[in-house]
C-alpha cells in the first residue's frame, strides 16, 4: 500500500509538531488562573489538601488555596491589615502555621523587611498575625554599592524555630554567590545573622536563587533558579553549604519563583506568566 501526502498535509503535521511546548524535565499539571499570574511562593501545609500560593509586589495581600486536582482556587484569605510590599516566598512549620516572606529587595535599600506568621490556614480564615521584622547584620548602606548588592531575598525555609534566608544576588559583578542568614522566629525586631555563602553558577540569567524548600523527612534542601535545582542533603540549619549541592538541570527556562516538596521523590514548581509563556504549575520527579 502506498500513502500519498500533499504539501498541505505535511505542513499541517509539521506545524502541529512544532506547536507542542517543550517543558524539558518538567511535567505540566495545570495552567494557573489569572489571579495567580505572578505567583512567587507555594507551600504545602500540614492538615490541608490545598497548595497555598501568593503573588509578589503590586498584587493584593491575599493567600490562595489552590486545588491541584480540580485545577482551581478553592480558598482565598484576605489579609487587608497587611501590605504586599514584595511577598516573595512561603514557608510552614510542623504545626501547620504558614509564613509569608515580605523581603523582596531588588534595589537592596529596604529597611522594612518582614516575615508574617498567619497561623494554621488549614483550619481558619481568621488570622492572628505575628510579625518578625529584621535587618541584615552586615548591611551598612541602603543601598550598598552596585557590586555589593546581595541583600535581596526570595527564598526561605522554617526549621526548628528559625527562618533560614537565601539571597538573590543582584550585584553588578554577579558571580553566583547566594548568602545564608538565620532569623529567629517570633514577634519583634531582630537581626539576620550571616551563616555562609555558596556559589551556584556564573550565568546571571540562570543562577539567581528564587525560592527554597525543605523536606523535613529526608533533610533535603532545594534552592530553585529559573532553570535549575540545587539540592543539598541533611540540612541542619547551619553548615549546609559545607557540602556540594547536586545540580539538576530542568531543561526549561522560565521565570520560576516557587518550589515545594510534594514528597521525597517529587517537587512542585510554579512560574510567573510573562507574555504568552509561563503561568503554570509543574511537577518534577527525581530520578532514582
Amino acid at each position: 500500500m502506498v500513502f500519498k501526502f500533499s504539501f498541505i498535509t505535511l505542513l499541517a503535521i509539521g506545524l502541529t509538531a512544532c506547536s507542542q511546548p517543550d517543558f524539558g524535565k518538567l511535567e505540566i499539571l495545570s495552567s494557573l488562573p489569572g489571579d495567580l499570574s505572578e505567583v512567587s511562593g507555594i507551600e504545602i501545609v500540614n492538615g490541608s489538601s490545598l497548595l497555598w500560593m501568593i503573588n509578589d509586589s503590586g498584587n493584593s495581600p491575599r493567600v490562595y488555596g489552590y486545588d491541584i486536582n480540580e485545577r482551581k482556587i478553592a480558598r482565598t484569605i484576605e489579609l487587608s491589615v497587611l501590605k504586599n510590599t514584595d511577598w516573595e516566598d512561603l514557608a510552614s512549620d510542623t504545626e501547620g502555621n504558614l509564613y509569608i516572606g515580605d523581603f523582596g529587595n531588588n534595589d537592596n535599600k529596604r529597611k522594612d523587611l518582614a516575615i508574617y506568621r498567619l497561623g494554621n490556614v488549614a483550619t481558619s480564615d481568621s488570622m492572628e498575625i505575628e510579625i518578625t521584622r529584621f535587618q541584615f547584620e552586615d548591611q551598612k548602606e541602603f543601598p550598598p554599592k552596585k557590586k555589593e548588592r546581595n541583600f535581596d531575598v526570595e527564598a526561605f525555609v522554617f526549621y526548628q524555630g528559625n527562618f533560614y534566608l537565601f539571597t538573590r544576588n543582584r550585584s553588578s559583578n554577579f558571580d553566583g554567590t547566594t548568602k545564608l542568614y538565620r532569623v529567629p522566629a517570633g514577634s519583634g525586631d531582630v537581626q539576620a545573622t550571616y551563616l555562609g555563602s555558596y556559589v551556584t553558577c556564573q550565568d546571571k540569567d540562570d543562577c539567581q536563587v528564587t525560592s527554597a524548600a525543605i523536606d523535613r523527612k529526608t533533610g533535603d534542601l532545594a534552592l530553585l533558579t529559573y532553570n535549575k535545582i540545587f539540592l543539598f542533603s541533611k540540612f541542619n540549619g547551619g553548615d549546609v553549604f559545607k557540602r556540594k549541592a547536586k545540580e539538576i538541570h530542568l531543561d526549561h527556562k522560565s521565570q520560576k519563583e516557587s518550589v515545594v516538596f510534594l514528597d521525597a521523590k517529587t517537587m512542585l514548581i510554579a512560574d510567573e506568566k510573562v507574555g504568552p509563556e509561563g503561568g503554570n504549575l509543574y511537577k518534577y520527579t527525581f530520578k532514582k
